[in-house]
C-alpha cells in the first residue's frame, strides 16, 4: 500500500507535468556568469527589444531608434558594456560596467548593487546568435512585495534587423511571465558609431 507522502508526491509530479504540458510558456535557460565563457560573448551586439512588467520599465526605450553595444573584458572579473544609441537625430554614448563575482549567476553593476542582471540564452527564442539581459531591481524596504524593476533586453549578434519570428517569440515568451509592457526599436534610422570599436 502506498503511504500518504508517496501519493502526494506523485500528485505533485503529474500536477508539474500537466502544467508543462498546457502551458505555451517555457523556461529560460540562465547562463550563470561564474562560470560563463565571456569571451565568446564579448564584440558588437544590437539591442532589438525590451519587455517589462510596467510601463516605467520599458519607457527609457520607446524614444530610441537603434541602439549598438560593443562588450569588452577590461579584468578578469569586470565587463565594460559601451552603447550608442539613435534617439531622433542625436547619438548619446554610454557605458555599463559590471562584476562577475564567484559563486553568484548574475552581475554586478558599478554604482547600483540593487540592480542584479541574470544572463539568459537566446536558445529560449531559437536564435542562436542572441543573448537577454534581464535587469531586476528590488525594494531596499523589505516590506515592499514588489519588484521596482523587472525587464528582458533582447540582443542579436548578426543584425539590428532580427527575423520577426524572434522577435514574435520574445513578445510571447515573456508575455508569459505577466511582461505584457513591449518595446520593439524601429531601425530606420542610421546606426550611431562606436568610437575605436570594430
Amino acid at each position: 500500500m502506498l503511504e500518504a507522502k508517496e501519493v502526494y508526491s506523485f500528485l505533485l509530479f503529474v500536477n508539474g507535468w500537466l502544467c508543462q504540458l498546457f502551458s505555451p510558456c517555457s523556461q529560460p535557460v540562465l547562463l550563470s556568469t561564474s562560470s560563463l565563457n565571456t569571451q565568446q560573448y564579448l564584440g558588437k551586439w544590437y539591442f532589438i527589444a525590451a519587455a517589462g512588467v510596467k510601463e516605467s520599465d520599458v519607457q527609457m526605450f520607446r524614444q530610441m531608434d537603434s541602439t549598438v553595444f560593443y562588450l569588452d573584458e577590461t579584468s578578469e572579473n569586470a565587463l565594460l558594456l559601451t552603447g550608442a544609441m539613435r534617439v531622433g537625430v542625436h547619438c548619446i554614448m554610454k557605458n555599463w560596467t559590471y562584476t562577475i563575482q564567484s559563486g553568484k549567476d548574475d552581475l554586478t553593476s558599478e554604482g547600483r548593487p540593487e540592480l542584479q542582471t541574470l544572463v539568459w540564452s537566446g536558445e529560449w527564442l531559437n536564435c542562436t546568435q542572441c543573448i537577454l539581459l534581464q535587469e531586476i531591481e528590488r525594494h531596499l524596504d523589505p516590506l515592499e512585495t514588489h519588484d521596482t524593476l523587472n525587464r528582458f533586453m533582447l540582443y542579436a549578434r548578426d543584425s539590428a534587423l532580427l527575423d520577426n519570428k524572434v522577435v514574435t517569440a520574445f513578445q510571447t515568451q515573456t508575455a508569459c511571465k505577466n511582461m505584457d509592457r513591449f518595446v520593439h526599436l524601429p531601425q530606420e534610422k542610421e546606426l550611431c558609431k562606436l568610437e575605436n570599436k570594430v
